[in-house]
């Protein structure tokens, strides 16, 4: 065991990897990097739609589900957006902010994220084990056994310190599986079920299907009887088996929770204009201008249409001819339209996963495992799920990033 440079072993080269290993090589670590694909970043690649959205002005402890928000507030404080530009920065990513406060690459390409990613990991002197598959890790006197397969063939090693940002098991087909998950169970760790987040909802449309295709931007709510499980708004768009978007995407993880209730969907057409709505048709109420008009000023043609029809008001009926009935069913189902979720699509769709290691298991300052020292968890690993817009990919570097340098320190948490 080489006593001057801590050696490490990173398994997973995704964000959280990446970042990991960085910062460990630059604070000297002997770093060896394990990636079951034949590339770095494979799954970076796929994020923001190939654009790679890496993070947003809004971050905060409070927009991520996990099981302590103080954790989350810990987290952040040590490693946040500011630090994330200044290591992107560093490694020659240039970034541009939208006027919603999403980060993306200044090429709009995730594929110069990863190069930029791979070149750096190679000038820091990580050694990249491509095409390698860790199979078992397992304590050791002075460390940790790593047991893999790669090359041809398989190997074992010893490593002072283990850092495990594998994934959960999002975009299977690039990687993520959530093997060695049974592996972290063994090692004493409690393993909360993979389930998908961020995904598409299955909702039963029923009539709404005639809008199949149509996006726009609204507010869902989530409802288990007379609970509100979650809410948020954002662009939505309607598909043959159900809905997608951020918007219900956001809310897809309290969904996956509650496989066998009966939940129900809300969706609030008028949340991102409704006090324009009220002003337009407060001025136009007692006027002849036909309801197509007054909701075609804020809604599609096709959803403007749907709505009339179900509301049986004539498309060229006049305000002023239209009864104070008619018009508050035809307001409420815009603000309130309901309908049964029957469930989200698998994990070849969603974005993240929920579950994993409960991020009580590990500190929030180092990602140390309180289980059991050299062990440290970051990315998917653990139960964390953000919302659309770069929230994810932020906690991926930051635990990575934590979990990296503290690697490389000798110093435990107490």
């Amino acid at each position: 065991m080489d006593n001057e440079r801590t050696k490490i072993a990173i398994i997973g080269a995704g964000a959280s990897g990446l970042a990991a290993a960085l910062q460990a090589a630059w604070r000297g670590a002997a770093v060896s990097l394990f990636e079951s694909n034949a590339q770095v970043g494979r799954k970076l690649l796929a994020t923001g739609s190939g654009r790679c959205n890496l993070t947003n002005v809004g971050v905060s402890a409070e927009k991520y589900t996990c099981a302590d928000a103080n954790w989350m507030r810990a987290l952040l404080g040590g490693f946040g957006v500011p630090d994330l530009l200044e290591m992107l920065a560093e490694i020659g990513i240039m970034v541009t902010q939208t006027p919603d406060g999403w980060y993306y690459p200044l090429s709009n390409s995730a594929q110069t994220v990863v190069e930029a990613f791979d070149a750096a990991a190679k000038l820091a002197g990580v050694s990249l084990r491509l095409s390698s598959k860790v199979n078992a890790i397992a304590p050791a006197r002075r460390g940790f056994s790593i047991r893999y397969a790669g090359g041809g063939g398989e190997g074992e090693e010893m490593f002072e310190k283990v850092i495990i940002a594998a994934g959960g098991m999002a975009y299977p087909t690039l990687g993520s599986r959530g093997e060695l998950f049974p592996v972290l169970a063994q090692l004493g760790h409690t393993v909360l079920p993979k389930r998908p987040a961020l995904a598409p909802v299955l909702v039963d449309l029923k009539d709404l299907k005639v809008l199949q295709g149509v996006r726009l931007d609204v507010r869902v709510a989530l409802w288990h009887g007379k609970e509100l499980l979650a809410s948020a708004a954002g662009n939505m768009i309607f598909t043959e088996w159900g809905l997608n978007g951020p918007a219900v995407m956001d809310i897809s993880h309290h969904v996956s929770a509650h496989p066998a209730d009966t939940l129900i969907i809300s969706l609030n057409l008028l949340d991102f204009f409704e006090a324009e709505f009220a002003n337009l048709l407060a001025r136009k109420r007692n006027t002849p201008l036909p309801v197509r008009v007054l909701l075609g000023a804020f809604l599609p043609p096709k959803v403007v249409s749907f709505y009339l029809s179900m509301a049986n008001i004539p498309a060229d009926a006049p305000l002023n001819k239209v009864s104070e009935g008619a018009l508050n069913r035809l307001v409420s189902s815009l603000k309130d339209t309901r309908r049964p979720v029957k469930g989200v699509r698998g994990f070849e769709y969603c974005q993240v996963s929920a579950g994993g290691v409960p991020v009580t298991e590990v500190y929030p300052k180092t990602l140390e495992s309180r289980r059991l020292k050299g062990l440290y968890l970051a990315g998917e690993t653990l139960d964390v799920v953000g919302p659309c817009g770069g929230y994810n990919l932020q906690y991926a570097f930051s635990s990575g990033a934590l979990a990296g340098r503290a690697a490389a320190s000798r110093a435990h948490d107490d």
